[in-house]
């Protein structure tokens, strides 16, 4: 419980429109959402919803047109260290080992007070979190996407972030390799408590890992259409959830949305 009561993330009424050619595009209208402190939420909807508008205004990559997001009561205005992303390209810089990638992260939040040893130290620490430790030295050309992605993971966990934002973290991956990180994800979340706001279009993704699941209607002026709890025990072990009534009765609901009463209309070009 956080001291003060009050919810880690407050978006509050938030709208975004993009100026275009044509005139003023509506991506999101009247988005009101609070995260509590050690929350797994995730946004799910078809393309074009504003799944990843949302993210990036959370992130501070993109400012809103109306409304105010506030992190921890403090307004967010641009990217920072507080928010670590994971993004379905893992960003990795090629000419750098694993290590190196880590590291460069952790030296920009902590150089100017901790000592290099301290730096190096929350760098492995960070890499054995996600299963890594064994790749340090390898550059990402010389590992497999999973594991490139693992990094990715290590790189914003090592920041200590207040959140971890996911954008279609696992989307790129063959099926195994989605749900191995699917479960190591699990094991990281219960073993340092992050709060995580993640993007999936998958919807046993977003039931096996969530807490909350945010769905949202079509768009353009997409908005939020219905929170949907997730009363499933932790730890969740995903062969066991297969035939839980609980997990079924969720994951109908989230189909009934987006399939029934929301289902997806591709336009003509």
């Amino acid at each position: 419980m956080r001291m003060n009561g009050k919810p880690m993330l407050q978006v509050n009424d938030v709208g975004m429109t993009f100026p275009t050619r044509k005139g003023p595009f509506v991506a999101l209208r009247d988005i009101s959402l609070n995260v509590e402190q050690g929350e797994f939420v995730t946004l799910i909807g078809h393309s074009g919803c504003g799944k990843s508008t949302l993210l990036n205004l959370v992130a501070g990559l993109t400012s809103p047109s109306s409304g105010v997001l506030l992190l921890d009561d403090r307004e967010l205005k641009g990217p920072g260290p507080d928010r670590g992303v994971v993004f379905q390209n893992h960003s990795l810089l090629p000419w750098l080992s694993c290590h190196g990638n880590v590291h460069l992260a952790v030296e920009r939040v902590f150089g100017d007070t901790e000592s290099r040893a301290r730096l190096d130290e929350r760098t492995r620490a960070a890499l054995q979190l996600v299963g890594m430790g064994h790749a340090t030295a390898k550059r990402p050309h010389e590992i497999s996407g999973g594991m490139k992605q693992r990094v990715g993971i290590a790189r914003a966990l090592a920041m200590e972030p207040k959140m971890l934002l996911m954008d279609e973290p696992f989307g790129a991956l063959d099926a195994l390799t989605r749900a191995r990180l699917q479960d190591e994800l699990l094991k990281i979340v219960a073993s340092t408590g992050t709060t995580v706001m993640m993007v999936t279009h998958d919807v046993d993704e977003a039931v096996l890992l969530s807490d909350r699941i945010v769905m949202m209607t079509n768009g353009p002026a997409a908005t939020i259409g219905e929170v949907l709890r997730v009363d499933l025990p932790r730890p969740r072990e995903r062969v066991a959830l297969a035939e839980d009534r609980a997990y079924v009765q969720v994951r109908k609901q989230v189909i009934d949305f987006l399939y029934m009463r929301h289902s997806h209309v591709e336009k003509a070009a």
